[in-house]
């Protein structure tokens, strides 16, 4: 069964943003007292996994959408990946911030698939 570029890049893009949110924001929890240069080294780690699956997410998108259309749906699943995130992993509160935001990228993708 081959999927639809447009349902393979967002599922591509969904586990990449899993992977780079951890490597942008998870040290400062497991990892907050090491020294800065061990958390990068770890960092870089987890981030390969992200490229290795945002680089074919993305050419396999562009076969069928702009560069734009990827970014903004790109930052829609980094936005709904990272909440969870903030909120389960970091312990963060709930923010009502997290829904306006959430529905200004709503407006974003409006704009970015209109005609």
């Amino acid at each position: 069964m081959v999927l639809s570029p447009y349902l393979l890049s967002p599922l591509l893009l969904i586990l990449s943003n899993i992977f780079m949110t951890f490597a942008w924001y998870a040290h400062l929890r497991d990892m907050a007292a090491k020294p800065w240069y061990l958390a990068a080294f770890l960092s870089w780690g987890i981030a390969l996994c992200e490229y290795l699956l945002q680089v074919p997410a993305n050419r396999i998108g562009f076969s069928v959408m702009s560069v734009a259309q990827l970014k903004i749906i790109q930052e829609v699943i980094s936005l709904s990946v990272f909440v969870p995130f903030a909120i389960f992993y970091m312990n963060q509160p709930f923010k009502w911030d997290f829904v306006w935001a959430g529905l200004c990228m709503v407006g974003a993708v409006y704009f970015m698939f209109r005609g």
